[in-house]
């Protein structure tokens, strides 16, 4: 069969996977697993089946994972021992023969070593890459979202923009521009990707999994600087810009700054450092000279104001950070 039909997913409960599964259960052509611990009270939308494993017994998760053709890992950056369990993730994979793998992606540009030298917790994804070509028994597909926007701009120490609050720190001049994707259009990424023929045929000019295999991939939905987002803010919530309090910020400074708040256990300057660092000029935030594939899957292009709804909402009862 020249089509991906079964899919595993670890991490099905979290913030971008309830997206991915939503798309793929709509879509109507694959079976679906969430991979979950054995202790795990996470609930799944009918249609999903559910695999439970312990992680200390390497041999549950590779009976767990036996017959899918595709793996996708979406884990929290908080997750403890991270890049270990990634390994023993994608360990099992391989001597479960899994041809098909989506790490743990989903963020800006893990090729740019400038970026994941500056931003250590992206070092875990390069590893990953690495172990599952080591590895040689399945193909990787990294799709590079950029961050998240509804999730990125509910958070002020994250976007610098405060939507409750009506402030703004901006990052030096708050023009420099960054790739985002929304929640939706993370799951429309993959499920067009999953839905791709595996290999190119005589009777399709379309693109086939295998023109990614082994490749890290861009989509998005946006590329904006701090200062679209603040007109789009002013747009949705409806408060002139002249009743925002706007300041400015040396975006290497806070940078700085954030990881000596970071290294005092404050969570706050983790959002700070990570955030920060693609907003510097050097462009590293921005992908679109790399290659978009949004049109070769079909993806649609997004209404940015409506993005910032659900972005307002979510602030509105978003922790600081999370």
């Amino acid at each position: 069969m020249n089509r991906i039909t079964k899919v595993a997913i670890v991490g099905a409960s979290g913030n971008s996977a309830k997206y991915m599964t939503s798309a793929l259960l709509a879509a109507k052509k694959h079976t679906i697993t969430a991979i979950t611990r054995h202790d795990s009270t996470a609930t799944f939308p009918a249609g999903i089946e559910v695999a439970k494993v312990d992680y200390n017994n390497p041999s549950s998760l590779v009976s767990a994972l036996k017959g899918q053709d595709a793996l996708i890992i979406t884990l929290s950056g908080h997750t403890p021992n991270l890049q270990e369990t990634e390994k023993a993730i994608v360990t099992a994979a391989a001597e479960a023969g899994v041809p098909w793998i989506f790490p743990n992606e989903w963020s800006p540009d893990t090729a740019n070593e400038a970026l994941v030298k500056d931003v250590f917790i992206f070092g875990s994804k390069v590893a990953t890459r690495k172990a599952i070509m080591d590895l040689g028994k399945s193909q990787f597909v990294a799709v590079s979202t950029g961050f998240w926007y509804e999730w990125s701009l509910a958070i002020a120490p994250a976007s610098g923009i405060d939507l409750v609050n009506k402030t703004a720190t901006l990052f030096d001049e708050g023009e420099t521009g960054v790739s985002v994707s929304t929640w939706p259009q993370v799951g429309r990424a993959v499920t067009a990707l999953l839905s791709l023929p595996i290999k190119a045929s005589d009777s399709s000019s379309g693109p086939s999994l295998t023109d990614y295999a082994n490749k890290v991939i861009y989509v998005n939905s946006f590329t904006v600087s701090q200062k679209d987002m603040l007109a789009s803010a002013v747009r949705v919530i409806g408060t002139p810009l002249s009743d925002w309090k706007v300041t400015k910020e040396s975006a290497k400074e806070r940078y700085e700054n954030g990881i000596k708040e970071m290294q005092q256990g404050n969570r706050v300057g983790f959002a700070k450092m990570m955030y920060t660092r693609v907003f510097y000029e050097d462009g590293v935030g921005n992908v679109e000279g790399k290659g978009l594939a949004n049109e070769a899957l079909g993806l649609e292009i997004e209404d940015l104001d409506e993005a910032t709804v659900r972005a307002f909402e979510r602030a509105k009862t978003a922790q600081v950070f999370s």
